[in-house]
């Protein structure tokens, strides 16, 4: 079973290969997507990081997965040298960063728990994947030239891993380098594969953030891979990045 919705403004695609997929349970991953757009939109005024914005929550009325997010966000920003920061120039908090790689890893570890065994999660270009794809094989991932989003410059084959995209050629220059106070112009796209979407998503956006160096971040972190493409179109990848590439691609 596959289904794509739009929900949090970009689409989201659920399949299961397990031949037990139901429409129930696709229901359910898709409501947990809604709560969580409802929850951590900054573009929806009633949702709660929005009011927390406008000074309408107080610490003391933060709901729990509030308070979770605002941790995992400040362990991260530990871990990554102050290059991921929520608060952005204006004062206000913007998990975005985060939550999405978190929702999609949540969602996926709710399938597990319902016995699925092969499906993936993609939500605006980030993925999780479990087992392997209806031929029995492991799952296969493109990647987008930044310049010309019609054409994959590489195409990846992974399964139980995480893939998450950084990049500015969809949404323009967006991603905000904390510790320059300035958004990040040198680089178009940054790939990062992990051991699940929550780790590849927060660390693809804190080594965007990083520019050029944020490709010796990635190589030094231990289970992770990097492909990072400049604004000149070249690439440099981590070594061993090239484990996961599809033979023949």
């Amino acid at each position: 079973m596959r289904e794509t919705r739009i929900i949090m403004g970009m689409p989201i695609t659920v399949e299961i290969v397990d031949n037990t997929g139901d429409q129930q349970s696709l229901d359910l991953i898709f409501e947990y997507f809604t709560h969580i757009d409802n929850k951590f939109s900054t573009y929806k005024k009633e949702s709660e990081i929005s009011r927390i914005n406008m000074g309408l929550i107080g610490k003391e009325k933060y709901s729990e997965e509030m308070r979770e997010v605002f941790e995992l966000s400040e362990k991260t920003k530990q871990e990554t040298e102050e290059y991921f920061d929520i608060r952005k120039p204006n004062g206000f908090l913007d998990p975005s960063g985060l939550v999405k790689g978190w929702a999609i890893h949540n969602a996926s570890n709710t399938l597990k728990s319902m016995g699925y065994k092969n499906f993936y999660i993609e939500a605006g270009g980030d993925i999780e994947t479990f087992g392997k794809n209806k031929e029995g094989k492991p799952w296969t991932i493109g990647i987008r030239n930044p310049f010309n989003t019609d054409e994959l410059i590489k195409i990846l084959e992974v399964e139980n891993k995480g893939v998450a995209t950084s990049g500015n050629y969809i949404r323009g220059n967006h991603i905000y380098d904390p510790l320059n106070k300035d958004v990040v112009a040198g680089i178009a796209s940054f790939t990062v594969i992990g051991p699940n979407i929550y780790d590849a998503d927060r660390f693809a956006t804190a080594a965007f953030a990083m520019g050029e160096n944020g490709i010796f971040f990635i190589e030094n972190l231990p289970g992770f891979e990097g492909y990072i493409v400049d604004k000149n179109g070249t690439a440099t990848m981590t070594q061993g990045f090239n484990k996961y590439q599809k033979i023949n691609a």
